[in-house]
């Protein structure tokens, strides 16, 4: 099964009540094992959480802090790139060449590298 296939698989899961917008996230790490997750929502809109935050608490969880390929399913016609505190969190345990791709409920399928995707991120190559 893809990445994507995962990340579609979960999507149905996403608990999205006042925005009906569902997204489903897979992280593939470097040892190959597989994290997803969903978007979760709250009454408060900025208490939510985002399916790519979901996937790497799963994948800390699990042991693991290195991202090898991430993959993102939006309720929408195009393909939806994570929002920018998620790129944030995805470069935290992603090289910038690491591939996310994105595809839209028609299948339509959106490529980029985390380095495309966030350009100067902040990151923590400095501490050693």
């Amino acid at each position: 099964m893809s990445l994507l296939d995962e990340a579609a698989k979960a999507q149905p899961q996403a608990y999205a009540p006042y925005s009906n917008f569902r997204v489903g996230a897979a992280i593939r790490t470097a040892s190959g094992a597989v994290y997803t997750g969903v978007n979760v929502e709250n009454a408060a809109y900025p208490e939510g959480t985002c399916a790519e935050a979901g996937a790497i608490a799963a994948m800390v969880l699990g042991g693991e802090t290195k991202i090898a390929e991430v993959a993102v399913i939006g309720d929408s016609d195009e393909p939806v790139p994570p929002c920018g505190g998620c790129r944030q969190k995805i470069r935290e345990f992603a090289d910038a060449d690491v591939k996310v791709s994105m595809m839209s409920r028609t299948g339509k399928v959106l490529t980029l590298t985390v380095g495309e995707l966030l350009p100067g991120a902040f990151t923590t190559d400095h501490m050693d």
